[in-house]
């Protein structure tokens, strides 16, 4: 990292350590959507039908499903009350098309029973949309001009990211956990397994970018501390 401290051994290993992490997770979750998404799921329908029920289930009957490009690019957008569903999870009847949708749908239900984790999460995003901007401008002006107070709101800022990403996690594990539930109990235990690893696998890449982000901040806090 260079901000007036040159490249040093320690942030040179957390680059190294987030590539590897990166590239290890990524590639298990790759893996177990791909041998997931062999097996049929016992209900016989599509993700997008199974998320349907799953909502409607769970008293988020309001929530709209349609579709978006991309691989793996699911998500729930709170704003228009929508599952936004890849192609493959919108139509495939999968094991692992099933469980995308559902967790999916995990988030939908999340907000529909006013999850405490997921609101604290909607409340920071315009915080951190603010600070991942301006964090590192505000770092570089601080030690140009030597203001150390300026570097110390720098690394205030970045805390709010990692705040947002220790804060992420619980909400993806709890719709994770919404998920498999409702398969355990509409579908059949192929269900349950296969979307237990599937979430789990993903879950990880989630654990993994708080770690490293964690690990940033502390090389932030040393480095100031020590320019300080």
């Amino acid at each position: 990292m260079y901000y007036g401290y040159g490249m040093d051994y320690a942030y040179l290993g957390i680059i190294i350590l987030s590539i590897v992490l990166g590239g290890i997770t990524q590639s298990y979750i790759n893996s177990q959507y791909k041998k997931w998404s062999r097996v049929p799921a016992s209900m016989g329908k599509t993700g997008a039908q199974v998320a349907r029920q799953m909502l409607d289930s769970s008293g988020a009957s309001s929530v709209g499903i349609g579709t978006v490009g991309g691989h793996l690019t699911d998500y729930y957008d709170p704003r228009d009350n929508n599952l936004h569903l890849s192609s493959e999870n919108y139509e495939g009847g999968s094991v692992a098309s099933v469980a995308v949708a559902c967790h999916e749908a995990g988030h939908a239900v999340q907000t529909a029973k006013g999850y405490a984790f997921g609101r604290f999460r909607t409340a920071l995003v315009p915080v951190v949309n603010f600070t991942s901007r301006t964090w590192a401008i505000v770092l570089v002006i601080g030690m140009a001009l030597g203001i150390a107070g300026l570097t110390q709101l720098a690394v205030a800022f970045f805390a709010f990211s990692v705040l947002f990403q220790l804060v992420t996690l619980p909400v993806e594990i709890d719709a994770s956990r919404r998920a498999v539930r409702y398969l355990s109990t509409a579908g059949g235990g192929i269900d349950e397994r296969g979307a237990r690893q599937v979430l789990t696998a993903a879950a990880l890449t989630y654990v993994a970018a708080a770690l490293i982000s964690v690990l940033q901040l502390l090389y932030l806090l040393g480095r100031t501390s020590d320019r300080n």
